[in-house]
């Protein structure tokens, strides 16, 4: 679990002549801060949170001209005006977009899709759906077929962030309110007031430089194994595609089609698995409500803050005041988040692999450095495991993978993909571990459960009661499936 989930570290300096400058040192595009969200201290040399909103302005020697200090002044209005949510999402997309235009940490530039790029993706995800066809009972999800640039990925993906971080920021931001007596709040409006301005416009900041990093290296939509995009339309960014390949000694189609397929399966998986997305969100939102700030820092900053040395707050800022408490309620969420995201990137990871390896012989290459660049703490993981403390354990994806290919063998496509009917009868960390025993454990059915209950809604709606026990047997004994969803002895897989 990350120690410090959502700091307020100081940006990265921006480069000196703007998009397409070089940072000073000599270094070529935007590093990323290794805390994106952290309240620590930062790196990088900025003087101030605000460096990635202004850095871009003043001629060579560093002096403003009026036009530049009108502007400078006109974002800072904007920035102590705003009265939205914990986070300033403008701030957060304009900056985004202003890091993808200086270029990834690899010097790579964004540009715009070509027309032969953006053909490509889309035959590499029909292709890929007519080989999924052949591993998967679920249909195809994809209702169609986009090529992204680094840009338009920050354009697209923006809404789903807004949905995964306001919880955890809203939480965490409330403490600048709660930690005044009720009788000082009524005084103190308007410093509260600019508080939340200014922490609304340092968790954008921060955001927006995340995101502008990540967009440099993502190469579809659901990278960090949840739907980031809109519903139904499969995405790829031929660029990234490209630079992945790149040193593999793999030809690039065969790169491309080996990212449709992982794109195309996600698609599937949350288009046909109704309650997946919510499951998955709800967990997110489950560790937000969990989340306990030791405030003390915070009061005491607060109780020496002089109203005419605003920047006093942003020093203390700096020092890393919000320290989140690990609660039992942050541990339940984060360990049914990390079980259902190991699941869906299992599932991924297995029916890919049948789908490309009698295709691509490349296959086994392109799933290992697929795999190895996820338990690396690749770009995705890192943001995320920032985000809300969650790192995927690689053991856990592999183990998930095992587990789904074994399922396949054992129950067929139909009973393997049946798992993913009801959160019930998927399996738990326990059956992680033993995943033997869950492949040949009895198979719930819920089949005769649906059918009670329906006989129950019928009967009283025709204002009787309905006859339970006719569905046992003369001695009492239960039948399979019983109204637990459990088989005799079966002491609830774990939780379930």
């Amino acid at each position: 679990m990350s120690d410090n989930p959502f700091g307020f570290g100081l940006p990265p300096e921006e480069p000196e002549d703007g998009d397409n400058g070089k940072q000073k040192g000599g270094q070529g595009g935007s590093q990323g801060p290794a805390n994106p969200f952290g309240f620590g201290g930062g790196s990088g040399g900025a003087d101030n949170p605000f460096a990635a909103l202004f850095g871009g302005m003043g001629g060579p020697g560093g002096e403003m001209n009026p036009g530049d200090l009108g502007a400078a002044f006109q974002k800072l209005g904007q920035m102590l005006s705003y009265e939205g949510g914990p986070v300033n999402w403008d701030m957060a997309k304009d900056i985004a977009r202003q890091t993808v235009a200086q270029g990834a940490p690899d010097g790579s530039k964004d540009a715009s899709v070509a027309p032969g790029e953006r053909a490509a993706v889309e035959e590499a995800v029909r292709l890929a759906d007519l080989w999924l066809d052949g591993v998967t009972s679920l249909p195809s999800g994809a209702g169609s077929v986009v090529a992204w640039s680094r840009a338009e990925w920050v354009e697209e993906t923006l809404p789903v962030w807004r949905e995964l971080v306001d919880p955890v920021a809203a939480r965490v931001g409330a403490a600048m309110g709660d930690v005044l007596p009720e009788e000082m709040q009524a005084m103190a409006g308007p410093l509260l007031g600019m508080m939340r301005s200014m922490g609304g416009a340092m968790f954008g900041t921060q955001i927006g430089q995340a995101l502008g990093t990540l967009a440099g290296e993502v190469v579809g939509s659901t990278d960090v194994g949840l739907p980031l995009g809109p519903a139904g339309k499969a995405a790829l960014l031929p660029g990234n595609a490209e630079a992945l390949g790149s040193g593999l000694g793999v030809p690039p189609e065969e790169v491309r089609l080996y990212l449709a397929l992982r794109e195309a399966a996600h698609q599937r998986l949350f288009a046909h698995v109704p309650w997946l997305r919510s499951h998955l969100f709800g967990a997110v939102e489950g560790y937000a409500r969990g989340i306990k700030v030791d405030t003390s820092k915070l009061e005491d900053a607060v109780g020496q803050l002089d109203p005419a040395h605003p920047e006093q707050l942003q020093d203390a800022l700096q020092q890393g005041m919000f320290q989140p408490e690990d609660t039992p309620e942050q541990k339940a969420a984060l360990a049914r988040l990390e079980t259902a995201l190991a699941l869906v990137e299992g599932w991924v990871d297995a029916v890919v692999h049948a789908a490309a390896a009698p295709h691509l012989p490349s296959a086994d290459a392109l799933r290992e450095t697929l795999r190895r660049r996820r338990a690396t703490g690749g770009p995705a993981e890192q943001t995320f495991a920032t985000l809300i403390g969650l790192e995927l354990r690689p053991r856990r994806l592999r183990d998930a993978s095992r587990l789904w290919a074994s399922l396949t063998d054992a129950r067929g496509l139909e009973g393997r993909d049946a798992l993913w009917s009801h959160p019930d009868m998927l399996p738990t960390a326990q059956d992680l571990d033993d995943p033997d025993g869950f492949v040949h454990r009895e198979q719930l059915d819920f089949s005769e459960l649906d059918k009670m209950l329906g006989e129950a809604a019928k009967g009283t709606a025709e204002g009787g009661r309905p006859d339970l026990t006719k569905r046992e047997g003369a001695e009492g004994e239960r039948p399979e499936g019983d109204a637990s969803g459990r088989e005799d002895g079966d002491e609830g897989d774990g939780g379930k």
